[in-house]
């Protein structure tokens, strides 16, 4: 297959092994120039250490790095909590929340540079090259993309290290990598290694970040969150920005082995994959929210929230977010979120993450009204002609059964 022509490339670009590879190879291959863009989303101080001096040495011309955490966790994170998306029951979307935000910034990059291509080192098998692609699609379908993977003839890690080796580049990649992680504000994803046969149970090298339940605290630990238009906005009595909210309570989650999953998830491409995943903050987050609206949403208007959730939750892992549906998505939940004031209490305790106490000026519970003890606001008797009227339909189809 013929290449396009390519004079400037932006490359996603994180210091790891395929993307040390990718840097010399986009060179050799479509002789083009390399500008490497580095996304800030919370993954560590560690991750991005000499990430600059990596890139040039590979072979980029430029190196860009974003400080995306903030803008992250505001724009992405806290519209996706309001629709209480949940991937397949379990997923709170961690690695899906990054991409969009990372695509559009390396978008805005190679506009600010003149690059007339994009290129990323999402693999043939995963779900990050549609996520990538389908934002690239939305925000910049003039761009040519590039994703090595599905192009060249490198097929395992050993091959990628003597590629580097070759050519002189460094790297401190090595043979001994068993699993494959990516981390980011809100969560921190483990697959590969152990956890590729579903037998066998995850050991305590699957968990990068949490303390197991069974060595966490015998104390538990509350936590109080205020919560506006069903955003974190204060906890423990502290007025605390998104970025900030989520790093003080994955602190605490840390401390307390809250927020592990082990899931077998289906990938948009069609495969299971399995992974471990941790997201401690967020669980936290995700229980204070539904604890407010537990309080303030009708029976219809949660009904219809658990229900943007599912769609929301899809639309966001199959890499949709740039789309009319997914705006029309986060819009409905806005709207349902604005009573959502309240305070919680949450506990922490061995794994797990309980609303203890819950209040809120919008609550229509009524103690009055649902007490078991006596009351003067509830005729008991009005209930026979709502049960009538409620179930009519299934009496009269009985009744011309009979007939």
């Amino acid at each position: 297959m013929s290449k396009v022509e390519v004079k400037k490339v932006v490359v996603a670009y994180s210091g790891g092994l395929d993307t040390s590879v990718i840097i010399p190879w986009l060179k050799e291959n479509y002789d083009c120039e390399v500008v490497a863009f580095v996304a800030d989303v919370g993954q560590g101080a560690e991750e991005l250490e000499g990430v600059e001096e990596k890139a040039i040495a590979s072979g980029a011309s430029e190196v860009y790095v974003a400080d995306l955490k903030e803008e992250m966790v505001k724009e992405y994170i806290y519209p996706s909590l309001k629709t209480g998306a949940l991937y397949e029951g379990k997923y709170l979307l961690g690695t899906s929340m990054a991409r969009p935000i990372i695509a559009k910034a390396q978008v805005e990059c190679a506009r600010n540079v003149g690059a007339d291509a994009l290129a990323h080192g999402c693999t043939g098998k995963g779900n990050d090259q549609v996520r990538f692609e389908g934002a690239f699609a939305a925000l910049a379908p003039d761009l040519h993309v590039i994703a090595p993977w599905r192009e060249w003839d490198l097929v395992s890690r050993e091959e990628c290290l003597d590629y580097l080796a070759e050519r002189n580049i460094p790297c401190s990649a090595s043979l001994t990598k068993i699993y494959s992680r990516d981390a980011n504000a809100w969560h921190i994803s483990t697959e590969g290694g152990v956890l590729e046969q579903t037998w066998n149970a995850p050991n305590d090298d699957c968990w990068a970040w949490t303390k197991s339940p069974e060595e966490a605290s015998n104390e538990a630990e509350y936590v109080t969150i205020k919560v506006e238009k069903c955003e974190v906005v204060a906890v423990d009595g502290k007025d605390m920005s998104p970025y900030e909210a989520l790093m003080y309570l994955n602190d605490k989650g840390v401390e307390h082995g809250i927020g592990r999953i082990d899931i077998v998830e289906n990938r948009l491409v069609g495969m299971k994959s399995r992974g471990c995943y941790e997201t401690p903050g967020g669980t936290i987050m995700m229980e204070a929210l539904r604890a407010v609206e537990q309080l303030v949403l009708d029976k219809s208007s949660f009904e219809f929230r658990e229900e943007l959730g599912v769609k929301a939750a899809h639309l966001i892992y199959d890499g949709r977010w740039f789309t009319p549906l997914c705006e029309s998505i986060i819009a409905a939940s806005e709207s349902l979120a604005q009573d959502v004031n309240g305070e919680v209490v949450i506990k922490l305790y061995k794994g797990q993450a309980t609303a203890t106490q819950k209040r809120s000026d919008n609550s229509l519970y009524c103690e009055a009204f649902a007490t078991f003890g006596e009351d003067e606001v509830y005729d008991q008797s009005h209930a026979e002609g709502f049960i009538r009227l409620y179930s009519l339909a299934s009496r009269i189809r009985t009744l011309n059964s009979q007939k």
